[in-house]
């Protein structure tokens, strides 16, 4: 019998990416996808997925179609726990044991609540192997760590009947290839933010070396395809040791944002957008007027002053994972004029 999938957030940048790859490389997969709007083009495109109706607050319908599944592949909203709490208790009401993997991010790990490395280079990588006991204790305030209590509570009660992998993806650069949304995040708030905010000029805060690791949407969705065939198979590769989920951090480089700000620069020259690529200094009051966002009003200082560096350590023993997509200084062109509608 086909293996029984059920993915969420499947018009995603990430989510359609994955269900791209998914439904590409097991065509045999069973698939079922949540959609609250259904893309012209995703039947004639993905004749085979089943549609499902519904939103992250469906608990009934999302209950009840992870209780039907096999695997569960939650993207979206990695911080809206009705959604993964209802997908829980459907896997814990089957027969037999399932898997979950849940879409969490490197922010939880990033500093940009401490003013102390903020535009500075933070020493701290971490490991998703040697630091999983110092990622479960994370305070309250680390970004997602609401969802990853769930789940690493739930992983602790119950690992002998649901099986869960937090998958932990950094920065992404590259085309999406879903049916929806297919760009990155961070270049578009970019450039918005410096042809607004820093007066049509890129721009970096402190000394600007604040580091974050990064991963292109293909390698992402290669290490997703390599997780999801394990929880099929049942594979030990899937889960973590002892009380804790598998986590997947999977960053294959980083850079400092002041390299980052300084090629985007470069290449909004390039197509006449803006007139100096050199990047400026702005200070911590502008940052904060920077990538405005109601639920989360220091995103600014997250997204271009922070630290997040992590090494995909679990996913390199487990499965040989290295990057194999073009680097991001040397492919971001493409980003930017996407987000440019070039």
């Amino acid at each position: 019998m086909a293996p029984k999938i059920f993915l969420t957030g499947g018009t995603g940048y990430i989510g359609g990416s994955i269900l791209h790859a998914l439904v590409t490389a097991h065509p045999e997969y069973d698939i079922t996808v949540l959609l609250r709007k259904t893309p012209e083009a995703f039947t004639s495109t993905y004749p085979n997925v089943k549609i499902v109706q519904g939103d992250y607050d469906s608990a009934e319908t999302l209950a009840e179609r992870a209780k039907q599944a096999d695997v569960v592949v939650h993207n979206g909203d990695s911080d809206h726990e009705p959604s993964l709490n209802a997908l829980i208790s459907g896997l814990l009401a089957k027969p037999k044991k399932s898997h979950l993997l849940h879409l969490s991010g490197t922010g939880i790990v990033s500093d940009w609540a401490s003013p102390q490395h903020l535009g500075t280079l933070n020493p701290k990588v971490y490991s998703d192997v040697d630091d999983i006991a110092a990622i479960a204790a994370l305070p309250d305030h680390a970004l997602h760590r609401n969802t990853e209590k769930i789940l690493f509570k739930t992983a602790a009660e119950h690992g002998d009947k649901l099986e869960i992998a937090v998958m932990c993806p950094p920065d992404i650069y590259g085309p999406g290839t879903g049916p929806g949304n297919t760009q990155s995040v961070f270049t578009r708030l970019f450039i918005a933010d410096a042809t607004t905010v820093a007066g049509n000029r890129v721009f970096y805060h402190g000394a600007g070396t604040n580091t974050r690791s990064w991963v292109h949407i293909s390698d992402l969705t290669s290490l997703y395809l390599r997780v999801v065939e394990a929880a099929v198979a049942d594979s030990p590769t899937f889960s973590g040791p002892g009380k804790y989920p598998g986590y997947y951090f999977a960053g294959t480089q980083e850079h400092a944002h002041i390299d980052v700000a300084r090629t985007i620069g470069a290449t909004l020259v390039k197509h006449g957008v803006i007139q100096d690529a050199e990047p400026v200094e702005v200070g911590l009051e502008e940052v904060d007027r920077m990538a405005k966002h109601p639920l989360f009003p220091k995103l600014g200082r997250y997204l271009y002053a922070s630290n997040s560096r992590t090494r995909a350590v679990r996913a390199e023993k487990m499965f040989g994972y290295v990057g194999r997509a073009e680097g991001l200084l040397e492919s971001i062109e493409g980003d930017v004029l996407a987000a440019l509608g070039k």
